[in-house]
């Protein structure tokens, strides 16, 4: 509906001339802006709680998945404790089925290569009142002199393996009263064994190696 020119002077002259008009109609302004910032908050707080409530949908799924994670990494450390007690007996098999491996390609290796002619097997050494495991250990000659050769077998031979095998073999040599020709013997060597090795001045052998 459309206000007439006349009704909007008188309007504007009472803003003008009557204080209390001018005050009744801030104030009916006030209360409209009041209204529409009421509307405007409800409308906020009402998309505030739909997005709590997707948070706590996300939050509840995340707990859920956590847990069955938690399970999960139960499982697995089971399965992995399983694992660890199969490959340790396998390993026990491997080793035995390696020293007799090694005990005929090592000679063999050795006349090839070195000129060395021994026979290796398992021995044991006394010493100092505690008892010594050699994988390998032989009597040999060459050029006519006597060599003592002393291995040891592992699955995989890494270059902490060939410092703990020199650390071993020092032991021995002193027993033995002279330098002993040093080797190791495995299925696979790591570049760690191979520079430990040559610092060391031991051989390394693998079981493909002719």
């Amino acid at each position: 509906m459309s206000v007439s020119s006349q009704t909007k002077k008188k309007f504007i002259r009472l803003l003008r001339e009557d204080e209390e008009f001018r005050y009744a109609v801030a104030g009916m302004l006030g209360m409209e802006d009041l209204r529409r910032s009421s509307t405007r908050l409800e409308d906020a707080v009402a998309r505030l709680a739909e997005a709590q409530q997707r948070t706590e949908e996300r939050v509840g799924r995340l707990e859920d998945a956590v847990a069955r994670l938690a399970e999960a990494q139960q499982r697995t450390d089971a399965a992995l404790k399983e694992l660890a007690v199969q490959v340790g007996k396998l390993s026990e098999v491997i080793g035995f089925g390696l020293e007799d491996i090694a005990q005929v390609v090592v000679p063999g290796w050795l006349y090839r290569h070195e000129g060395i002619e021994v026979e290796v097997g398992r021995t044991f050494f006394v010493i100092d009142g505690e008892e010594v495991q050699v994988d390998l250990y032989g009597d040999g000659k060459k050029n006519g002199e006597t060599v003592k050769v002393v291995g040891e077998v592992r699955s995989r031979i890494y270059g902490r393996d060939v410092e703990e095998f020199d650390r071993k073999v020092k032991i021995i040599e002193n027993y033995l009263g002279m330098p002993a020709y040093k080797l190791m013997f495995g299925y696979l060597i790591h570049p760690s064994a191979s520079k430990e090795a040559e610092r060391r001045g031991i051989t390394l052998i693998a079981s493909y190696m002719r």
